[in-house]
């Protein structure tokens, strides 16, 4: 092992726990606790508590996924470049995770138990099903989760709607498939065969955005437009036309272009735009 030029081992940590989308994930619960009408304190808790989540999931990705990474000359990740050990980011994956469940605890047992569920789904996906046709089965659980995590953090939790549920989960379809396109080659080479390398790059790309797609139509129409005052209906309907030409767009480019990263930052933008609309719901998020 030698030391990346100029970084500390915690930067190296942070690099290895998947940084962006993990950022992503904790604005997206962030946003949506401000929409449930969580108290500041609460917003915070889970904040934090979300991205120790994500930050074990991502360093639990670059632990297992080391070797396969090293052969593909993978130059951002630092355990295959050899700047960090793999023991290290092995043990920083196993704290994050711990110190994020005990995190989410201050908030009760119910948001725990919801926000260790979406951190089992991220470990099961790395450890196993990424390799398997049920790939897409861990983000479908997991973002169908998160909601919960913040419904379940109230001073009486309760079960977020069923919309609710669903469109965290076509957000998760979403995510997987255009977290994955990128790799699609590479993954075949060291043996990790998903469903979206089944499907094929084109059809993979089809689905990332219907999926998406879908989720933006149960955003704007679960809460029921007709209970929501005449501005909050431009900006839901406004929300759902920009959502729009992030579907077409997508659909372009996973039709005729390779597979890159800009797909997952369309889906990410995408991601962001439905919890706007998940917002103008405000305590409708709740079952009761």
């Amino acid at each position: 092992m030698h030391s990346g030029p100029h970084r500390s081992p915690p930067v190296l940590l942070i690099l290895s726990a998947h940084p962006g989308p993990s950022v992503a994930v904790t604005l997206i619960c962030i946003v949506l606790g401000i929409s449930a009408g969580l108290e500041p304190w609460r917003i915070a808790v889970i904040g934090f508590a979300i991205l120790l989540g994500q930050f074990s999931v991502g360093l639990s990705n670059d632990w297992l996924d080391a070797e396969r990474d090293f052969h593909a000359g993978r130059a951002d990740k630092p355990v295959a470049r050899g700047w960090i050990s793999v023991s290290a980011v092995r043990a920083a994956a196993f704290i994050a995770g711990a110190a994020g469940i005990a995190v989410t605890n201050v908030l009760g047992g119910p948001a725990t138990l919801a926000h260790a569920l979406f951190i089992a789904a991220g470990w099961a996906y790395n450890l196993w099903l990424k390799r398997t046709v049920l790939s897409v089965l861990p983000y479908l659980v997991g973002f169908g989760a998160l909601p919960a995590v913040v419904t379940l953090a109230q001073s009486t939790p309760m079960f977020p709607k069923l919309w609710v549920v669903a469109a965290g989960g076509f957000l998760g379809i979403a995510a997987h498939f255009a977290n994955v396109l990128p790799d699609l080659d590479d993954d075949r080479l060291t043996g990790v065969v998903g469903l979206p390398h089944l499907l094929g790059a084109r059809a993979a790309g089809i689905i990332t955005f219907a999926a998406l797609a879908a989720a933006t139509v149960l955003t704007v129409s679960g809460p029921g437009l007709s209970g929501l005052g005449d501005f909050r209906s431009i900006i839901a309907w406004s929300a759902l036309g920009v959502e729009a030409l992030i579907v077409a767009v997508g659909v372009v480019l996973a039709a005729t272009k390779p597979p890159a990263r800009p797909l997952f930052q369309l889906v990410v933008l995408g991601a962001f735009v439905a919890v706007a609309s998940v917002a103008l719901a405000g305590t409708q998020l709740t079952a009761s």
